[in-house]
């Protein structure tokens, strides 16, 4: 499974991709919401674990 993981908090987002990758999962991280929107037109994910609170890009956006 490709995963995405947007947040802003570099440490939370690095334990929360360390955790993926060891379920054997596909991961890419990006800390704010405009390099998600750029991601997700680049790459196919099936999942995208997401922070509401953002920057640049609000993720409710």
């Amino acid at each position: 499974m490709r995963v995405l993981v947007v947040e802003d908090e570099p440490r939370l987002a690095d334990a929360i991709a360390e955790w993926l990758r060891d379920e054997t999962h596909a991961v890419d991280v990006v800390h704010d919401g405009a390099a998600a929107l750029e991601r997700v037109g680049v790459n196919d994910y099936d999942v995208v674990v997401l922070d509401r609170d953002l920057p640049v890009v609000h993720g409710d956006e």
